[in-house]
């Protein structure tokens, strides 16, 4: 892959879904135009959208501009994570297993089951009155 390309992929999980710009750099991560620390203030989502640059040891390789909309910061922080290990591995393709022992190209497909009628959620009941 040419150096001057830039690398786009998408990840997804729940409702969230992430849109990754990659382009080669000194490691800067922007969220949405905002730095990564701001916009995920917890180092466990920052170490979890880290996680495939790690594993791949490329950790300020990469220029990474993400775009990330619906569902929570969790959500967000997953559909990040799958979107940046999809363009690593675009990029070098002998990442493969490493990424797959690491559980990185696995979409995450559980999603909250919806409400049903005549329920208060889900899968509560109303409550059972025999007389």
């Amino acid at each position: 892959m040419s150096e001057a390309a830039s690398i786009k992929s998408t990840g997804r999980r729940k409702t969230a879904v992430a849109r990754a710009h990659m382009k080669p750099g000194t490691g800067v991560i922007t969220v949405n135009g905002k730095p990564v620390e701001e916009f995920f203030p917890t180092v466990v989502l920052q170490n979890s959208l880290i996680h495939p640059l790690q594993v791949a040891n490329q950790p300020k390789a990469w220029d990474i501009a993400l775009t990330t909309n619906g569902g929570g910061t969790t959500g967000q922080v997953g559909a990040a994570r799958l979107a940046i290990a999809r363009a690593l591995l675009k990029n070098d393709p002998e990442l493969r297993a490493a990424f797959r022992e690491e559980g990185l190209l696995t979409r995450d497909a559980r999603k909250k089951e919806r409400k049903k009628a005549g329920q208060p959620g889900a899968r509560k009941n109303f409550q059972f009155s025999k007389r």
